[in-house]
C-alpha cells in the first residue's frame, strides 16, 4: 500500500549513515555502532533500527521451505495450483534443456529467444491484448511500464492502496505524483482536473492486502474525460477473473483498448516466474526503447517462460481452474465470517483475517504454522492503516476436507480480542 506521502518518521535514536568517515576499514566495537577511536562506524546506526524493529514486534525472518512439507498452504500465491503440476514442471524442463539455464543476455542483445516471442503472444491473445513484453519479474514490469509511460511535465495520479512496485515505479518516474484515496474514481477525476499535458492513472487490478478489486471502469471514464491512460497491475486478477481466468481488465471490458495498458505477474495463476506489460503494439514498442528494466534486465529465464506458456495453455483447457479458486475464496470468507472472525470479503483468491495487534497476527501465524497451517502475516509498515492480518489465498486445488480443516485451525488457534 502507498507509503509515499507522508515520507516514514526518522527512526527514534538512530544516527544517519556516515559520510565522511576514513576510506580504510576500522574495527568496531561491537552494539555501539561507534569505531574504535569513536567515530561514527558504517552501518553503526543499523543495530539501532533493529532494536526498534524488534520492541515494535516488526522483525521479519527468512524460513527456508522444504522440497516436501506437511503443512497445508495458504500462503503462497499459487491460486491454481500450477506451480507443481507435472505439466507445468515438464514444460519448465524442457525448455531449460533445449534454451538454456538462462537467457544469457539483455532482450536487446542475446537474451530475446523464439520461446519469449511465443509466449507474449499467446499471453496477448489470450488477455485480449495487441501486444505484450515479457520481463525477468512482476516488479521489473511495473517499474518499466509507470517510468516509461510517464515523464516531464505529466501527471501520475496512484491509488493509496497500490502495490509497492508501483509506488517504486512513481518513485523512479519524473512525473509529479499525486496519492488519490483509495479505490475512489472521483478523487481520480478530480486530481486530473485542470492537468495540461500527459497523465496516467496507476491502480492494482486486485488489491494484494485486502483482496478487494478496484472499480476499473469508473477509473477508465474518469481517465477518459481528461485524455489520461490508464495502467492496471492485474496481478492478482490474472488466472482468477474473468472469463476462463482472462484478468480482471477482460472482466471489465476494457482488454485491448488502445488507452489501456495491463501489467501481470507470471508468478502467480501461472506458477512460474516473471512478468508481462500488455497493450497496444505502439506502447510495446515504446517500451523497447525506453524502460530501463527492460533494456538493462537479463532475459527472463527459458524455463521460467517454457513453465508460463505450459500452465497458460492448461489454462485454456482447463478455464473452470478459475471460477473454483473463487469458490474457495467465498467458502473461506463465509465460514470464517460467521465463526466471528472480521474478514474482507474477497473479490478474487485473497482473503484477509484482520488480527489484533503486530505481535497477535505474529503468534496466530505461528500457531496456525504449529497446527499444520501455513497462511500470510501482513503487519505495518506493509499495512499503513495499522491493521495487521492473516492474508489467506484461496487455491483451485484445495479440497472441501482442506479448507474446512483450515478454518477450523484458523478459528481454534484465534487470539482472544
Amino acid at each position: 500500500m502507498h507509503q509515499d506521502d507522508p515520507a516514514p518518521p526518522p527512526l527514534c535514536d538512530v544516527p544517519p549513515p556516515p559520510h565522511d568517515g576514513p576510506a580504510e576499514p576500522v574495527a568496531t566495537r561491537r552494539g555501539t555502532g561507534r569505531d574504535t577511536g569513536g567515530r561514527a562506524a558504517a552501518f553503526g546506526w543499523i543495530d539501532a533500527a533493529r532494536e526498534q524493529r524488534r520492541r515494535a514486534g516488526l522483525v521479519r525472518t527468512l524460513r527456508p521451505r522444504p522440497v516436501e512439507s506437511h503443512l497445508l498452504d495458504l500462503a503462497s500465491n499459487d491460486y491454481l495450483g500450477l506451480a507443481r503440476h507435472p505439466e507445468v514442471t515438464r514444460g519448465a524442463a524442457q525448455a531449460a534443456h533445449r534454451w538454456g539455464a538462462g537467457a544469457t543476455g539483455s532482450r536487446l542483445v542475446s537474451g530475446s529467444t523464439e520461446l519469449h516471442a511465443r509466449l507474449e503472444a499467446e499471453l496477448a491473445d489470450f488477455c485480449g491484448f495487441e501486444a505484450a513484453l515479457v520481463l525477468s519479474s512482476g516488479y521489473a514490469a511495473n517499474l518499466a511500464a509507470v517510468t516509461a509511460l510517464s515523464g516531464p511535465g505529466g501527471l501520475i495520479v496512484s491509488d493509496a492502496g497500490n502495490h509497492a512496485s508501483l509506488i517504486d515505479g512513481c518513485r523512479l518516474a519524473k512525473a509529479r505524483t499525486v496519492v488519490a484515496p483509495h479505490a475512489d474514481p472521483e478523487a481520480v477525476r478530480k486530481s486530473l482536473d485542470g492537468h495540461d499535458g500527459p497523465a496516467l492513472a496507476v491502480t492494482d487490478a486486485v488489491f494484494s492486502v485486502d483482496g478487494d478489486a478496484a472499480p476499473l471502469r469508473a477509473f477508465a471514464d474518469a481517465c477518459r474525460a481528461h485524455g489520461a491512460g490508464l495502467l492496471v497491475d492485474d496481478a492478482h486478477g490474472l488466472g482468477v477473473l474473468g472469463d476462463g481466468g482472462r484478468g480482471a481488465l477482460h472482466a471489465a471490458g476494457l482488454a485491448g483498448d488502445t488507452d489501456v495498458v495491463a501489467t501481470a505477474t507470471l508468478s502467480k495463476s501461472l506458477g512460474s516466474q516473471g512478468g508481462a506489460v500488455l497493450g497496444p503494439a505502439r506502447v510495446i514498442e515504446h517500451l523497447v526503447n525506453t524502460a530501463r528494466t527492460f533494456i538493462f534486465d537479463t532475459g527472463l529465464a527459458p524455463a521460467a517462460a517454457g513453465g508460463a506458456r505450459t500452465a497458460l495453455r492448461l489454462l485454456r483447457r482447463e478455464p473452470e481452474r478459475a471460477s473454483r479458486a473463487r469458490a474457495v475464496a467465498a467458502e473461506l470468507h463465509q465460514r470464517l465470517t460467521a465463526a466471528g472472525l472480521t474478514v474482507a470479503r474477497p473479490d478474487a483468491a485473497v482473503v484477509s483475517v484482520r488480527a489484533p495487534s503486530p505481535e497477535q497476527a505474529v503468534r496466530w501465524a505461528a500457531d496456525c504454522r504449529d497446527a499444520g497451517l501455513l497462511v500470510g502475516c501482513f503487519r505495518p509498515p506493509s499495512v499503513p492503516d495499522g491493521i495487521s492480518r492473516l492474508r489467506l489465498t484461496a487455491r483451485a486445488d484445495l479440497t472441501p476436507r482442506q479448507t474446512r480443516e483450515a478454518v477450523r485451525t484458523i478459528v481454534r488457534t484465534a487470539p482472544a480480542v
